[in-house]
């Protein structure tokens, strides 16, 4: 087999975590893989206290790799957590406009949008960054929802993001998603209140100093409407393609119009619309309603020339799982409500974004 991130991953994946019972993948200690002719490196994230517990656990790791044709060298840090607060968020000094970068082990960035909020839009990137995870992809969830964040409630994660050095942000993790919100940076129902620079220096430091490891996708959830979140995520970092959220009625797609042609202008591929809230099912009598009206999506996703990508019906189960810390891909796996978002990172994963 030749030397790649899947074959290393693959050898790394028969070394046991002393404290969770996993491999050291799944129990998130490997960070910033990097595979470069023949030489391999990456970080060991651990509890300080633990230094020597993992110390068997890093001459494991590296005897499996050296076993590996191709290889080299091997080289592994263990990185321990600290109590040392994570950076503030301030605004940065104003730079030169320089090209979209790839934020560091990130393949791809996919945008959730919508142009109107209350649409469900932090529900759906939710749970499609949960349906990613099960059909085998390695997640990241960024909350740029800055002024109503709600993933850390959705995803059940609370506590403050550590540092190793005061520059460098620690993810958290939950459900196999490793995420990362203003939300847990500021106290629990304290009002953000930022002009245009904190919010795009606050959105920069969270892309590129924030240690998100080895990702297959970060899905972004962004704020409603077009804003500066928006463009300063489209200029910094290269992002391969954004989904816009709405409900059928009018008064969403009027919003949702501007939210497609904001993309359009900043050059971030339409991936499609997804209409959220479609219709409802009366759980006693099977009875189908459209409350907020009915095909709306569809005809604007066929003026616009871009797919629909799902329409996902009005459940109290979607609701009750989001609010209860654990998405309904999550509680309800085998739910006909579960297998929209399946299908559509199903989608995604064949459209080579995710």
């Amino acid at each position: 087999m030749d030397l790649s991130r899947d074959s290393v991953l693959a050898a790394l994946k028969s070394v046991n975590d002393p404290i969770t019972g996993d491999n050291i993948v799944t129990a998130g200690r490997v960070r910033a893989l990097n595979i470069e002719e023949g030489r391999v490196k990456f970080v060991m994230e651990i509890d300080a206290n633990l230094a020597k517990t993992y110390e068997s656990v890093r001459t494991n790791a590296e005897t499996k790799i050296k076993a590996l044709s191709g290889v080299e060298h091997v080289s592994i840090m263990m990185t321990a957590h600290t109590e040392k607060a994570p950076p503030n968020l301030k605004p940065q000094a104003r730079t030169p406009q320089k090209k979209p970068e790839k934020v560091p082990g990130v393949d791809h960035i996919l945008a959730i949008a919508s142009g109107k909020g209350g649409v469900g839009k932090s529900t759906i990137a939710a749970n499609l960054a949960c349906a990613l995870e099960q059909a085998g992809r390695r997640v990241g969830l960024l909350d740029a929802d800055v002024y109503g964040p709600s993933q850390p409630r959705m995803l059940g994660i609370s506590g403050r993001p550590s540092s190793p050095d005061g520059k460098i942000i620690l993810p958290m993790r939950n459900h196999g998603i490793t995420m990362m919100s203003i939300g847990l940076m500021t106290p629990e129902g304290q009002a953000v209140i930022w002009r245009g620079p904190m919010l795009m220096g606050a959105l920069q430091q969270m892309l590129m100093q924030v240690q998100w490891g080895a990702l297959d996708v970060l899905i972004v959830d962004l704020p409603p409407g077009t804003g500066d979140v928006q463009m300063t995520l489209a200029q910094k970092a290269v992002v391969d393609g954004a989904i816009i959220v709405s409900t059928p009625q009018d008064v969403a797609l009027i919003d949702a119009r501007k939210g497609v042609d904001m993309f359009n202008q900043l050059k971030v591929p339409i991936l499609g619309l997804i209409e959220n809230m479609s219709t409802h099912i009366c759980s006693n009598c099977g009875h189908e309603e459209h409350i907020f009206g009915h095909g709306g999506v569809v005809q604007e996703a066929a003026k616009l020339g871009v797919p629909l990508l799902a329409e996902i019906p009005l459940h109290l189960d979607i609701r009750k799982s989001g609010d209860g810390g654990a998405p309904a891909v999550i509680t309800y796996p085998d739910s006909m409500e579960t297998a929209v978002f399946k299908q559509v990172a199903q989608t995604l994963v064949k459209l080579n974004v995710a």
